[in-house]
């Protein structure tokens, strides 16, 4: 790989040097973390933006990646090329099994955004139960087994699932993605709206909690403070 430039609107966090909030940029951390891809680390202030940055891809925000001359900068594209040029047999396939991983809880970071970002505090309950159902059809999906889960010879009645994450017991591209909006959504809302994602939704609780004991995760994550900070503006101005 020649040069990935990995970051968002909120690149480098507050102090210019920590890793800042931007979930499409530890998306691809973490598949390189996972791919046991060796990676460096180098954060950039968006406000001071080097101009060598701005000469790779001008007028484009990271994260984007360059590979012999070509500028790739939709990071689902990011996605698949790293899973196409980092392969078997010397790195891990990533892609989930089931192709409802790659989907289950695809609406949740749009329900969030619309719910942090209302300014109307008669639409705020709404907002808040659109977020609710949405979470609530990721719970429901983790907890139902899986195909792999089932075993066709039995009689008994299909039990829940107890798998870590979306697509079984191992991270796989779905996780990546969906992992890190779904951490910003709980660190943002219970900050600004005093919202806590329901403890009686097992399934969710259970993925957190799993994603939490993953080096993979945690150490490509932004700190809790830098979460808030970035949604500040947009998240106090309810009630107003």
């Amino acid at each position: 790989l020649n040069t990935l430039i990995l970051g968002g609107e909120d690149d480098a966090g507050s102090d210019g040097e920590s890793i800042g909030n931007c979930p499409f940029s530890q998306r691809l951390f973490m598949i390189l973390w996972l791919k046991g891809v060796v990676f460096n680390v180098t954060t950039v202030d968006l406000k001071r933006k080097p101009a060598d940055l701005h000469n790779l891809a001008p007028g484009t925000p990271p994260p984007f990646l360059t590979f012999n001359g070509e500028v790739r900068t939709d990071v689902n594209k990011v996605e698949e090329f790293l899973e196409e040029m980092l392969a078997p047999s010397k790195y891990p396939k990533l892609a989930a099994k089931n192709k409802e991983s790659n989907t289950a809880g695809n609406d949740i970071f749009a329900k969030f955004s619309a719910y942090i970002k209302n300014t109307n505090p008669g639409a705020n309950a709404s907002l808040e139960k659109g977020l609710l159902k949405a979470l609530k059809k990721l719970d429901n999906f983790l907890n139902s087994p899986l195909p792999d889960e089932i075993d066709a010879d039995s009689t008994e009645e299909e039990k829940c699932s107890n798998r870590k994450y979306l697509d079984g017991n191992e991270l796989t591209l779905a996780d990546c993605n969906l992992l890190p909006k779904l951490h910003v959504v709980k660190v943002v809302s219970k900050k600004y709206r005093n919202f806590e994602i329901p403890s009686e939704f097992s399934g969710v609780w259970r993925y957190l909690q799993s994603a939490y004991a993953r080096d993979e995760f945690t150490n490509t994550c932004a700190a809790d403070r830098e979460l808030e900070l970035a949604y500040q503006d947009v998240a106090k101005r309810l009630g107003k």
